[in-house]
């Protein structure tokens, strides 16, 4: 099993009235909400929070991209990630991801992920997701019906500039470059592994199957409402023919919230949870699915916006809801166990993204609650399929010595003597 510590980076100030007075969190919030001064530390406790998951054994720390939301203040996760290859040394670095329609060119990408696997020593998981509706449509204006086209081409850019030894001309529907030749290249060969991360179409299934990639589900409706989802692309890889089915081939999100007891966890969790889930997935409907987006293949099979609220929305549904439904696993370390094995099993997935800090969560209970699941309920979930432990192909491979940070000489006395 491969554990990674996700930080979404919500804002924590959302006002109490927030969707009274606010149509949505993303793509049209209101600016005046955001406080530069604040978000100093805001992200600096983040980046903390994530350093902190990597000195516990967490296998990988996770950010993300999006755009012009409270959601997630992270409009690029190379950022954030370059700061965090410098102050970690064991975990995987895993940018899930870039969104690659949205650059112009996508050999943006392919440079800024080589530095970052190249800084980190071999730590990269490369993460390539088509974007939210909110994201591509609205925020960055993309066509919805040419998203999907736009996302192939940039992705074969990018793959070809990682591999392709000498220079080269690309000449695409939307990318025409006459010299392709990105300094630097990537530690990994034939490039760092690459996680999809999906929300049910079709057309990723058999995108992640064709290029040995693995499928992720980032959701917020729990694993209980992801089964069937999961297990389209199950059965999709067995329509293909894939030569395995290997757990590592998929991955989910899920929102955890450890305590020493099932009630403590309640008391402990409970408002932050609230938060997030009535103000942070506050999304204008109509910004979740432009017409376009998801293709006709993908409306056919029932597969909706992970970002569309359920009927009734989220503010109808309870802590002991969002707990027994799965939109939270929740509880004592033991509760936690039980109910992440459920899922681990029931998905066959073998990547989980741990969502650990909640809404407006703050870093002392987060940190709590993390150390809880590294100590007391990853060690049980590790050798979930042993069939499988060494199947590697969807994981970083970091060189064996890794430069330190920080290591410079002492200062000397005077001018270096130069060696004869």
């Amino acid at each position: 099993m491969k554990f990674t510590w996700f930080n979404l980076m919500p804002w924590p100030y959302l006002p109490d009235d927030f969707r009274e007075k606010n149509r949505s969190v993303w793509v049209d919030i209101d600016q005046r909400l955001f406080d530069p001064a604040k978000s100093h530390e805001v992200y600096n406790t983040y980046m903390d929070l994530l350093e902190y998951a990597g000195t516990l054994g967490f296998d990988g720390i996770g950010v993300n991209e999006h755009h012009q939301n409270g959601y997630g203040i992270m409009p690029s996760p190379n950022i954030i990630a370059a700061g965090l290859a410098r102050r970690t040394t064991d975990a995987a670095l895993v940018v899930l991801g870039n969104s690659i329609a949205l650059y112009n060119p996508p050999v943006r990408v392919a440079e800024e992920f080589a530095m970052l696997d190249c800084i980190s020593g071999g730590r990269l998981v490369a993460g390539f997701p088509v974007g939210t509706s909110m994201d591509t449509n609205y925020c960055y204006g993309q066509i919805p019906s040419l998203t999907r086209e736009k996302y192939q081409e940039a992705h074969d850019l990018i793959i070809k500039a990682w591999t392709e030894r000498d220079p080269f001309a690309f000449n695409g529907r939307y990318n025409k470059l006459r010299h392709v030749n990105i300094w630097p290249r990537p530690i990994q060969q034939p490039h760092p592994p690459i996680h999809i991360p999906g929300g049910g179409s079709v057309e990723t299934y058999d995108f992640c199957i064709d290029n040995t990639y693995s499928y992720s589900y980032l959701s917020f409706s729990g694993y209980l409402r992801a089964k069937a989802l999961m297990k389209g692309y199950w059965d999709r890889v067995e329509e293909r023919g894939a030569p395995d089915k290997s757990p590592y081939r998929a991955g989910f999100a899920q929102t955890i919230c450890v305590a020493e007891t099932d009630a403590e966890a309640k008391k402990l969790y409970e408002k932050h949870v609230s938060y997030f889930y009535n103000r942070c997935l506050h999304v204008h409907p109509g910004f979740a699915d432009a017409p376009g987006y998801r293709t006709i293949k993908t409306i056919q099979t029932g597969a909706l916006s992970q970002y569309a609220p359920p009927v009734g929305g989220y503010t109808q549904l309870t802590w002991e809801e969002l707990t027994e439904q799965g939109h939270v696993i929740a509880g004592s370390p033991e509760t936690v166990r039980q109910r992440m094995e459920d899922l681990i099993k029931g998905l066959h997935v073998g990547n989980i993204f741990c969502l650990m800090h909640v809404g407006d969560m703050p870093a002392d209970k987060c940190m709590y609650s993390t150390r809880l699941f590294a100590e007391k309920v990853m060690p049980h979930l590790r050798n979930m399929f042993p069939d499988y432990a060494d199947d590697d192909r969807f994981w970083c491979k970091p060189l064996p010595k890794l430069a330190k940070a920080g290591s410079l000489p002492a200062e000397p006395a005077r001018a270096p003597i130069p060696a004869e």
